[in-house]
């Protein structure tokens, strides 16, 4: 049996929890998310404890079993905490500020690049290297710092990008001097 899918998720205080049919509804402080449950994982509340149960052990079922797990508990501890990703900008005159709810980078292009944020997501720029995204929904948080990162990715002869707060960059050495 899946170790992550028989694992039960304990609901926090304040965190209401809706099974109607297929469709999950995760009620909290921060929001609200929703997400439709594949039609042969089953969904039992007992008190403040969820339980994700799969109807055999075929592969199809094992997997689904273990992501479904996974994910209502991702959305659980969204609506309760939230999730936040920390991006640096490393080189000489690589900076983000906020122009309104635009984040603004520039990071060596011609131009400064613009990204607005999607719905449910806030940007933070604490400091002119730094910046931090917010928001309940935990792929949504991802592939906006991805998308992010994407605009100029750490290269590994000086280091120089946007990178992930604790990445750590492989750097190649550089050309071998003429002797």
């Amino acid at each position: 049996m899946s170790r992550i899918g028989k694992k039960p998720i304990s609901l926090p205080t304040g965190v209401e929890f809706i099974i109607d049919g297929n469709k999950v509804t995760v009620k909290g402080p921060k929001g609200e998310l929703s997400w439709d449950v594949p039609a042969d994982i089953g969904l039992v509340q007992e008190g403040n404890q969820i339980l994700v149960t799969r109807p055999s052990d075929n592969k199809k079922h094992r997997s689904l079993h273990g992501l479904s797990r996974a994910l209502i508990a991702n959305m659980v501890e969204g609506v309760s905490n939230g999730f936040e990703k920390k991006l640096e900008l490393v080189g000489v005159g690589y900076r983000a500020q906020m122009q309104g709810t635009k984040l603004v980078i520039t990071a060596g292009y011609s131009h400064p690049v613009e990204v607005e944020a999607p719905e449910g997501i806030e940007f933070e720029v604490p400091a002119v290297n730094r910046i931090n995204i917010k928001g309940i929904d935990k792929q949504l948080v991802g592939n906006t710092a991805a998308h992010i990162r994407a605009i100029r990715k750490p290269e590994p002869y000086k280091g120089k990008g946007i990178k992930y707060e604790n990445e750590r960059v492989r750097r190649k050495a550089g050309k071998a001097g003429a002797k």
